[in-house]
Order: structure tokens, then sequence, then C-alpha cells
């Protein structure tokens, strides 16, 4: 479809005749993501309110379907690239982020940790070196004044803010430690986020998760990178009046931390009353086989 018949299209979304209105939006939905530019300019040309509300729908649709896809792809290609599984789900809100930005701060974390590191240090010390960078050099910090709010699940604003949540600072602190092959892996307990340090063979910074179950102790990054060993999640969980399931203290992999972020956004867009956004992260959520 060129321009000049896009345009045409779009001026008659202020037809009041639903009938029509669904044929027309079939048609600009078939053209995927590559319109949304050309659709804003139409909204913010249009003097109907009408036409400007349908092309925010159609704006939106193309939006979730664009990262509906992406998804779907990550997750049958096996998820491993846990800062592209965050993005993508980033960019459901913010379409236009600057990955390239993102990708440059990443990387200076990690050059940042690296200086400090040397091959004579014990995991310990590798875990006080990348706190000491993040959480005090960048001042990452825990957002316990809004913990509910969407943008603690939005990995760009978090970089951007330096205020997340206990996974969106779990994510950020196993790419980093991952990208340094430090055997750093996220772990999905009940109502919170941690990380633990596994011991046994590392190589290049991939782990075996099936095979390797050996945790060295566990990280806190929603409070500095506290560390502290299975006895205090033992107790977490009694607090909990939950039994001590194995899952609860071995990691687990880049898709299921992903699935959780998703699950997080469906309860802070529904503490919000957004509804529409609520329902479309339930959505995404089914593209998950389990």
């Amino acid at each position: 479809m060129n321009t000049s018949e896009l345009n045409a299209l779009i001026s008659l979304l202020d037809d009041p005749d639903e009938v029509i209105y669904d044929q027309i939006s079939g048609q600009i939905l078939s053209q995927g993501a590559k319109i949304v530019a050309d659709l804003e300019l139409a909204w913010e040309n249009s003097k109907s309110v009408l036409q400007q509300q349908r092309i925010e729908n159609l704006i939106q649709k193309i939006q979730f379907s664009a990262t509906s896809d992406a998804l779907t792809h990550w997750i049958e290609t096996g998820g491993s690239n846990l800062l592209e599984g965050a993005l993508i789900v980033a960019r459901y809100q913010f379409p236009d982020l600057n990955e390239k930005k993102l990708y440059g701060y990443i990387d200076q974390l990690k050059q940042d940790i690296w200086l400090e590191l040397n091959p004579n240090l014990t995991a310990l010390e590798q875990v006080r070196v990348i706190n000491h960078i993040l959480f005090e050099v960048h001042q990452f910090v825990g957002n316990t004044n809004d913990f509910h709010h969407p943008n603690n699940s939005f990995i760009n604003m978090v970089l951007e803010s330096k205020r997340g949540n206990p996974l969106s600072l779990s994510i950020i602190y196993a790419i980093l430690a991952q990208k340094l092959s430090m055997p750093i892996y996220g772990v999905n307990l009940p109502q919170h986020f941690i990380l633990a340090y596994m011991g046994g063979e590392n190589t290049f910074g991939l782990y075996d998760l099936d095979k390797n179950k050996e945790v060295l102790f566990y990280i806190n990054a929603f409070s500095k990178g506290t560390i502290f060993n299975r006895n205090e999640v033992e107790s977490y969980l009694q607090q909990l009046n939950l039994k001590a399931n194995e899952n609860y203290f071995y990691p687990c992999n880049n898709i299921e931390m992903i699935k959780r972020m998703i699950n997080n956004l469906i309860f802070s867009f529904e503490k919000m009353g957004n509804e529409k956004k609520s329902n479309d992260m339930k959505l995404l959520i089914k593209s998950f086989k389990n």
C-alpha cells in the first residue's frame, strides 16, 4: 500500500458507520508496524475526536501484535538472550525506546565492573564488586515508594531511573554477571525474586541448570545485593506458610523470568485500573506453554 492509499483509508476513520470502520481498520492493521509513524502523524493533524480515538486504538493493536510476535519467537528459539526478552516486553509500552542507548549503558556497567575484577577474587569478592558498582557508584535502588508502578517492570525505565522491583533489578544484575562469566541466575521465590551464585563448572558464562545444583549463596538485588544462605530462604518460606519446594532454592530459566515480569505487569496495570493493558498482558501470558 502506497502513502496516498494509506492516507485515503485513514481519512475515512471518522466515518461513524462501524461496518465501514471494521473494513478500513482491517486493511490498515494488515500493513503492520511500518505504518505507525503515518498513523501518529495523522493523529497530530486530525481535528476529529473519533478519528483520533480510532487511530490510537489501531496503533495499540499494531504495537501489541508486534510485541506478541516477537515474544513468541523469543520463546520458541530458547530465550537465551535475557536482555532481549526484557526489551520485547518494554517495547509494548515504549515502542520507540532507544535500544542502542540501553545496550550502551549495559556495556558501560559491565566495563565499570570488569575494571574492578581480577582472577584471584573469590565468589563473594566478585559479588561485592558488582554491588559496589551497581548500588554505590551508579546508585541503583529498590523502588519502595512506588513498588507496584508498571515502570518498575520495564527495563528501559529501570535503567533510566535506577529504580526497580526485585525482578527487574535481578535481571539487570544477572545480565551483567553472566556477561562477565559469573554463574549468577534468578531464583523464582513466591512474592519475591532473588539470585543464586552457583558453584561447579562454569564455561564462558553458560551454566547447565539441569545438571549442577550447587548453590554457594544467594543475593538480594532489591536490598543492594545483600548476601544470605539457604536457611534464610527457608525462614522466609516459613513466614509465608509455604512448604520448602526445591524449585524455590534453584535457578529458573530466562523464559520463566520474563513470564514473571508479565505477571507483575498484569497486577500493576490492574492496580492502576488500566483494564486494557492488563488484558493485553494476559494475552501475552498465553505465549508461554506452561
